[in-house]
């Protein structure tokens, strides 16, 4: 809503309380709406939209980055480079699929972007599915610092391989499915649902034996 028609309910009050009493209504409604209607009020001209986008999924993405980086600076600085690319590439989104994939994509194909740079050794296809899972030797390490189940959960996942770690993220944190995660991620489906089989199988032991497993992923 522009500032012409909110301020149509509010004609006895100044300009300055008017602009800021609609700022605060206009800001407070948009953080409800879907990505697709704040998306096409920023293709309508309202860059400043894109902020809530920003917001809205800066933290998951960051958190996938760092896990594949392990580095946090890089991290922020794909980050940064997702958003932008994302941002000049709204036009060509299209309606019929979820953002959060879309977007997704494109913050992984970034972090890959900056191991190919560095010279990083990671295996793009489901070579990675004979990485080791054996989370054991990191237990008693990770059982004595955190601060409970959650904390425990989450630095374990850390200790996945890189693709186990970013399929269960995906999966039990941003609620996605194994059909978007195969698409984030460039691999296919079936590979996709043993990858997260694996990485279930190598966490429920441990959490089992903590007695975590009312926190079962």
């Amino acid at each position: 809503m522009d500032l012409h028609t909110c301020s149509k309910g509010y004609k006895k009050y100044s300009v300055k309380s008017v602009t800021l009493l609609c700022a605060v209504w206009s800001n407070a409604v948009m953080k409800y709406l879907s990505d697709i209607e704040i998306i096409d009020s920023i293709n309508r001209g309202n860059v400043s939209d894109y902020s809530l986008l920003v917001n809205r999924y800066k933290d998951r993405a960051f958190s996938l980055l760092r896990r594949l980086l392990k580095n946090e600076m890089d991290a922020e600085e794909a980050l940064q480079d997702s958003f932008l690319k994302a941002f000049n590439s709204l036009k060509s989104f299209r309606h019929d699929a979820a953002f959060s994939t879309w977007f997704y994509k494109i913050v992984y194909n970034t972090g890959l972007t900056v191991i190919s740079s560095k010279r990083r050794k990671i295996e793009l296809e489901m070579s990675s599915i004979d990485d080791e899972f054996d989370l054991a030797s990191h237990d008693n390490e990770v059982y004595s610092t955190a601060d409970n189940s959650r904390q425990y959960i989450l630095k374990m996942v850390d200790k996945l391989p890189v693709r186990g770690a970013l399929v269960v993220i995906l999966f039990y944190m941003d609620g996605m499915s194994l059909s978007e995660i195969s698409q984030v991620m460039g691999t296919s489906l079936v590979n996709t649902k043993v990858l997260l089989h694996r990485s279930r199988n190598a966490l429920k032991d441990l959490l089992l034996k903590h007695n975590y497993q009312e926190e079962m992923l």
